[in-house]
């Protein structure tokens, strides 16, 4: 059975940091695990991925502020652990942020026909930037 669990949101300044963990359990240990974000009124955005080997990729309107990390010391008993380094936060990045992992990094990343179908979700954790 496979879980996603997000923590970290929370309130921060511009200019602020958080952290966002997601706890993938029952997983395979070289799926890929993205984080998505989706604010009111509009469409839901990848802001970063990194698949099983360590490759990573991060959208264009956070590189620079944002990094993806993994761990994956606890992977071959099913748990992989996926940060989201905030740094110098501004109000647009405001939203609801999303962990999804699945085996193929296609379904986490732009510009593959199933980007988006990712198999798994978690149920998100609010970041409010003022």
């Amino acid at each position: 059975h496979v879980q996603l669990v997000e923590s970290g949101g929370g309130s921060a300044q511009s200019g602020g940091t958080l952290r966002l963990s997601c706890v993938v359990s029952g997983a395979q240990f070289n799926w890929a695990v993205g984080w998505f974000r989706e604010a009111p009124g509009k469409k839901r955005e990848a802001v970063a991925a990194i698949d099983g080997d360590g490759t990573t990729d991060v959208a264009d309107s956070v590189k620079g502020r944002f990094s993806i990390s993994r761990d994956n010391t606890q992977a071959m008993s099913g748990t992989i652990l996926t940060y989201l380094q905030m740094n110098d936060l501004e109000p647009d990045d405001t939203a609801r942020y999303y962990c999804a992992a699945d085996q193929l990094w296609g379904r986490l990343w732009v510009g593959y026909p199933q980007f988006g179908q990712a198999k798994y979700w978690g149920q998100g954790t609010q970041v409010t930037v003022s």
